[in-house]
């Protein structure tokens, strides 16, 4: 038996740019014949992301980047006292023992004579070719590893597959890693994260600002000191993720340790907020409402309730159409195909939550995350 759990969620965000595209608009997307707003899916990753570092522990969450090398090399020699051209040495060793390749700065051209080394001049690290996906874990398992080599010895190639394939982080059991150099170090992605979408039709707006130079009347001029535009969009929003209970559970060695990572992820998930431009648009809103299911069956997106775009009613503002519409969307897909979660909950703000009488629990989300991991917990131990 599979264990999935879908979170669903019903999120208005006021006129804000907390993702854009490569020409500065906020991204979009045609769904159902009309334009809406998208917040992509690798935006919102990033802010869970975020906030399970401030929230639940930063050991709990790694480090994707370029310049691991580097971070390596400085802790191994705060741990050792090694200088760091030894230090640096023996990281590049471990990468080459992993089939990892390191790009080395570009060096200039050289001169007829070559100039005099400044013994003060920054160490330049290399960097992987591409982002790569360390936990916290592996890069204090990979500076205890070399810190015991002896002179002369060098990292096997087993052993540096061993520091690379062991100790995932959360977020790497979440979401996965892919190595080109090696697929062998790759790590299945345990948890869907859907792009956000607007539910009704909408179209990016122009603010033109000006800012004044608070010296200026000094040398008795007028007018502004810089003028400019930035677009800006509101929607409401449904978004959509799943986690697959097993997988999770795989990558993180531990069953114990999924159902905690799942919990969190829920709440991560509700609480967190892509940052773009979010000092100028103060965007800091939470969903209205959060349907959670257990399943153990196929995941199941509700996206297709908002194919038509919704459109407010008489007294009847979009929102709470939308969560109507979802609803009905949630009793179709149970009625049509029979897929029965385990357990179903809703978090609602006000009435919001009121069209899910019948079909979820009401639930407080502190409350959600303790009644999820239970129901884990029980449909293990059938």
């Amino acid at each position: 038996m599979t264990l999935t759990i879908d979170i669903h969620a019903l999120q208005t965000v006021p006129p804000s740019l907390i993702n854009r595209d490569d020409t500065g608009s906020p991204k979009s997307a045609i769904y159902g014949g009309t334009p809406r707003q998208r917040v992509s899916s690798q935006a919102w990753k990033r802010a869970i992301r975020s906030y399970y570092r401030e929230n639940f522990g930063a050991e709990a969450i790694g480090a994707r980047s370029k310049r691991l090398p580097e971070k390596i090399t400085k802790q191994l020699v705060e741990a050792t006292g090694w200088d760091e051209a030894t230090a640096l040495q023996r990281v590049r060793e471990l990468f080459a023992a992993a089939k990892i390749g390191l790009v080395e700065e570009k060096k200039p051209k050289k001169k007829a004579e070559a100039e005099p080394q400044n013994e003060n001049a920054e160490t330049k690290y290399p960097e992987t070719g591409y982002l790569f996906f360390f936990s916290q874990q592996q890069i204090d398992r990979a500076v205890a590893t070399l810190a015991a080599l002896e002179e002369g010895e060098k990292v096997d190639k087993n052993t540096a597959k061993e520091i690379l394939n062991s100790d995932a982080s959360v977020d790497m059991a979440m979401f996965g890693r892919m190595v080109a150099d090696d697929a062998s170090f790759n790590i299945d992605a345990a948890v869907q994260v859907a792009h956000a979408i607007g539910v009704h039709t909408s179209a990016p707006e122009f603010d033109y600002f000006t800012a004044v130079d608070d010296l200026a009347a000094d040398g008795h001029e007028t007018g502004a000191g810089m003028i400019g535009t930035t677009q800006m969009m509101s929607s409401t929003l449904y978004r959509y993720a799943t986690i697959n209970v097993e997988g999770l559970a795989k990558n993180l060695g531990s069953t114990e340790a999924a159902y905690e990572a799942a919990s969190r992820f829920i709440e991560a998930f509700a609480c967190s907020m892509p940052t773009g431009k979010i000092n100028t648009f103060a965007n800091q809103t939470v969903p209205e409402l959060l349907y959670v299911t257990v399943r153990d069956t196929r995941p199941i997106s509700l996206v297709t309730a908002f194919e038509h775009a919704v459109e407010a009613e008489d007294g009847v503002g979009r929102r709470e159409v939308a969560t109507r519409r979802l609803a009905e969307e949630a009793t179709n897909v149970r009625e049509a195909y029979g897929f029965q979660p385990l357990a179903s909950y809703v978090v609602g703000l006000g009435t919001s939550a009121d069209a899910f009488d019948g079909l979820a629990d009401r639930v407080t989300l502190p409350e959600l995350a303790e009644k999820v991991r239970a129901d884990l917990v029980a449909a293990e131990a059938k």
